[in-house]
């Protein structure tokens, strides 16, 4: 799911930087996160390790047990030049939808609502290949 969002970001963030400063931050160290962007294609974005700082955890993406969530942050500098956290929030419509919720951030789902099968029970993959070739049979 975090892919499909960055793969979104990736391909908007030429627009998005005419307004804000967007940052995409994960858990993983710089290299995994640099190896992972290449082979994504994501030259967009500015990618940034949370590396061993409180970082996930002050902003509720990942608890001290190693529990990843999705959540979305945004950080803003005010008046007097210091930056501030503004809010977090996990795109989710209620606590326990999961998985829906985010589409509320990401067009995908907005696109797939456009066809005449909606989105039905589709979830973001890393390899849609085997899927394809499956439908395709």
């Amino acid at each position: 799911m975090c892919t499909a969002w960055i793969d979104t970001f990736n391909g908007v963030a030429h627009h998005l930087a005419q307004n804000v400063d967007l940052a995409i931050v994960a858990a993983a160290e710089p290299a995994t996160l640099r190896a992972h962007a290449r082979t994504r294609r994501w030259h967009k974005l500015r990618l940034l390790s949370a590396g061993d700082s409180t970082f996930k955890y002050d902003l509720g993406s990942e608890d001290r047990e190693g529990h990843q969530d999705l959540t979305i942050s945004v950080v803003a500098r005010d008046s007097d030049g210091w930056l501030r956290h503004f809010y977090s929030v996990h795109p989710r419509l209620a606590a326990y939808i999961k998985e829906r919720g985010i589409d509320e951030f990401n067009p995908i789902w907005n696109v797939l609502d456009l066809t005449p099968q909606g989105r039905g029970s589709w979830d973001a993959s890393l390899d849609y290949g085997t899927k394809v070739q499956a439908a395709r049979g």
